[in-house]
């Protein structure tokens, strides 16, 4: 299966697409958050033919939800509900600074593809995680579960924290 992952912003999102069997993820593109922003990545979504969403969840150092959060929670939702798919959520704690960084850890200055590098990292670090990354998950047709809203709770199935 495809996934989209999104690095959510206030001012800019960024894109990233994984292989077609959704072992491994591309940065694909950074979209300004507009009025627009909602229907171009439906059409991304259905251009690519996608097959769940993956959207950073936003937290401080505490693992508590920062002001990005609900914003981010809220357009992930949207899309799922227009793209009927299902939408998964991971920590996406200095994706930004880790794609800012050559290899040798200097730092680059002025990427304007930061945001989809960061989003290829979130979509990364969600495969890893869930086993389907390795080449044998090609072979492995199960997904992990969808977000679903726990009572009481603020937290994801899929976010662990010690």
């Amino acid at each position: 299966m495809k996934y989209i992952g999104i690095d959510f912003g206030t001012k800019k999102i960024g894109i990233a697409l994984s292989s077609d069997t959704g072992t491994m993820a591309f940065p694909y593109t950074v979209v300004q958050n507009t009025a627009h922003t909602e229907e171009e990545i439906l059409t991304i979504i259905a251009n690519e033919k996608v097959g769940a969403i993956v959207v950073g969840e936003s937290t401080n150092f505490q693992g508590e939800e920062n002001k990005v959060a609900h914003e981010a929670k809220a357009f992930a939702e949207t899309l799922s509900k227009k793209a009927a798919l299902p939408v998964y959520f991971e920590t996406e704690l200095f994706t930004t600074q880790q794609a800012r960084r050559y290899p040798d850890g200097s730092r680059m200055k002025g990427s304007p593809n930061v945001d989809a590098s960061a989003a290829a990292l979130i979509l990364t670090a969600f495969l890893e995680r869930n086993g389907l990354s390795s080449p044998r998950a090609e072979d492995d047709h199960s997904q992990p579960e969808p977000f679903q809203k726990k009572e009481g709770s603020r937290y994801t199935d899929h976010h662990d924290i010690d």
